[in-house]
């Protein structure tokens, strides 16, 4: 079983990735990309900006792949890459890769991962836009924003 989390200011490479998840045990690889779409309620967005507290957001992603092999003990490797620094419209800015036996297993372990990057990981990210304003945003899912 392998873990791999990251945070980088490099482009993703989201074929490597899902190679690196590969295992003849496994039947399954199911993957997320997230990518920086274009609008966003009505707004024209020119490209995100991700900042994070890195050692807190790394152990936090192990913390939460750990948690989903003892709730999925099928799931062989897991690997969570997730992009610092301006990610532009079209471009990757999250990968979730997980491999599994069987392909339930893996797409609930994507769905679980994901679910628990938007509410516990902290990564921030700013939305900039095409009129040349901009605006820090909190995913709907934190659970930590109100606090501060």
């Amino acid at each position: 079983m392998g873990i791999e989390v990251k945070v980088t200011d490099s482009e993703l490479d989201t074929n490597s990735i899902i190679k690196s998840v590969g295992n003849v045990e496994c039947g399954a690889v199911s993957v997320f990309i997230g990518t920086t779409r274009e609008h966003f309620n009505g707004r024209r967005v020119k490209t995100l900006y991700y900042e994070a507290y890195e050692t807190m957001a790394l152990k936090q992603m192990r913390s939460i792949s750990i948690a989903a092999t003892k709730n999925w003990p099928e799931v062989m490797n897991i690997v969570i890459h997730h992009r610092l620094g301006e990610v532009k419209v079209g471009e990757v800015g999250l990968v979730i890769a997980v491999s599994s036996p069987h392909r339930q297993q893996a797409q609930e372990v994507v769905t679980y991962l994901l679910d628990q990057v938007k509410t516990s990981v902290p990564i921030f990210k700013k939305e900039l836009y095409i009129d040349g304003s901009g605006q820090w945003k909190a995913n709907v899912e934190c659970t930590w924003k109100e606090k501060y």
